[in-house]
C-alpha cells in the first residue's frame, strides 16, 4: 500500500498533466477554429487558386481566346446590319475562341519563336553594323 504523501505527489503530477493536455487541446481546437473562419478559408482559397500554374495558363488561354474571337468577328461583322454575316460572324468567333482557347499553348509557343526570330534578327543586324 502507498502511503498518502506518496498518493498526493501523484494526483499533482495527474493534475498538470490534465492541465497540459487542456491547454493542448486549446491550442488545437483555436487553430481549427482559425482555419475553418470563412475569411480564412476564402483566403486560403484564393491562394490556392493564385498559386496554381496550371488554372493561371487556362484563363490566359480562355481570355485569348475570347479576344481573338471578338476581334475576328468585329473585322467580319464591322457595322453592318445584315443578318446573315452577323450570324457568320458570331459563328466564326465561337470557333476562333474555341480552337484559340483549346491550343493556347501551341499558338504561345509558336508566337515566341516568332519573337525570338524577329529579335535574333536585330541582334544580327545590329552586330554586323
Amino acid at each position: 500500500m502507498t502511503s498518502s504523501p506518496e498518493l498526493k505527489k501523484e494526483i499533482e503530477l495527474l493534475e498538470a498533466e490534465q492541465d497540459v493536455k487542456l491547454q493542448l487541446l486549446k491550442q488545437q481546437f483555436y487553430t481549427a477554429y482559425e482555419s475553418l473562419r470563412p475569411v480564412n478559408l476564402i483566403r486560403s482559397s484564393i491562394k490556392d487558386v493564385t498559386s496554381s500554374p496550371y488554372l493561371i495558363e487556362n484563363i490566359v488561354g480562355s481570355a485569348l481566346g475570347l479576344a481573338t474571337g471578338y476581334f475576328s468577328k468585329r473585322m467580319v461583322v464591322g457595322a453592318s446590319v445584315n443578318r446573315v454575316r452577323k450570324l457568320l460572324g458570331s459563328i466564326l468567333q465561337f470557333g476562333v475562341t474555341n480552337v484559340i482557347a483549346h491550343n493556347a499553348d501551341t499558338i504561345k509557343s509558336f508566337g515566341r519563336q516568332i519573337l525570338q526570330h524577329v529579335f535574333n534578327k536585330k541582334e544580327t543586324n545590329s552586330n554586323k553594323s
